[in-house]
């Protein structure tokens, strides 16, 4: 691999484990990197996943002090977590690439209409500094366990966003709860997901062999660094240049696949 395509995995891999780590969305950044360097878009999103496992891994190391309080909150929500995965990296690889080629862009608008979303509702208490209470979990915990599932499926399939979903539901029972806290567990169940998800790419011989330990270092000091800034820097501000990319990307991917011939 030349010097150029391995710069871009690198920078695209370290850019994406901070965001990661600061607000999610950091796939909209790596995964284009990868395809950039050269990458079909279905191996692209297999390295990706497992590229990002360590690095997810490292962001929740950092995030220990505040996950020691919430272990009740990660336990409910493990199991839907493990599945989803299982069940999205499982529809990823029976996906023909010509069908994943043609919903990439759709995906891409998805995740990046969910940073959208993230960045216009009001904030929250717990996101402005307010004091940080318990999690108040749902009376239907059935609800939570399909809601996550569901996020996890994606997760699984493609990944992009999913800490923006699970940032969602979590606050939507999470009360004043700080934010802090909040990205701790999104962070956690992303390394399930992704983890699973990576087992799964591995076995199936999906990822570049060459791509992959590149993309995992660099997104390992890039998830450290961030952890780091996450406590210094607002996520909305992140978000809004991960928004712009992402629909940038959004219509090149588009035009690409759907525009007239060259």
């Amino acid at each position: 691999m030349d010097l150029t395509r391995a710069a871009l995995l690198a920078g695209g891999a370290a850019v994406a484990g901070v965001i990661n780590a600061v607000a999610g969305g950091g796939t909209l950044v790596s995964f284009p990197a990868a395809i950039a360097a050269g990458l079909a878009p279905l191996p692209a999103n297999a390295t990706n996943a497992v590229a990002l496992t360590p690095a997810s891994l490292a962001s929740a190391w950092a995030y220990r002090r505040e996950l020691a309080r919430d272990y009740r909150v990660l336990g409910v929500l493990f199991l839907p977590s493990l599945l989803g995965g299982v069940a999205g990296s499982a529809l990823l690889l029976v996906t023909p690439q010509r069908v994943f080629d043609a919903a990439v862009p759709g995906l891409v608008l998805v995740a990046t209409l969910l940073l959208l979303w993230q960045n216009l509702r009001p904030a929250k208490p717990s996101e402005k500094g307010g004091a940080a209470e318990e999690f108040a979990l749902p009376s239907r915990p059935w609800l939570v366990f399909l809601l996550q599932f569901l996020v996890s499926v994606y997760g699984g399939y493609f990944g992009a966003g999913i800490g923006i979903m699970m940032l969602a539901l979590l606050s939507s029972f999470g009360g004043n709860v700080d934010i802090h806290r909040l990205n701790a567990i999104k962070t956690v169940l992303a390394s399930l997901i992704n983890g699973v998800a990576a087992l799964a790419f591995l076995f199936a011989g999906a990822v570049d062999p060459v791509a992959t330990p590149i993309m995992m270092a660099a997104a390992v000091v890039g998830s450290l660094v961030g952890a780091v800034v996450a406590r210094r820097i607002a996520p909305s501000k992140v978000r809004w240049f991960v928004v712009a990319l992402g629909l940038v990307l959004t219509a090149k991917l588009g035009w690409d696949r759907f525009g007239p011939p060259a």
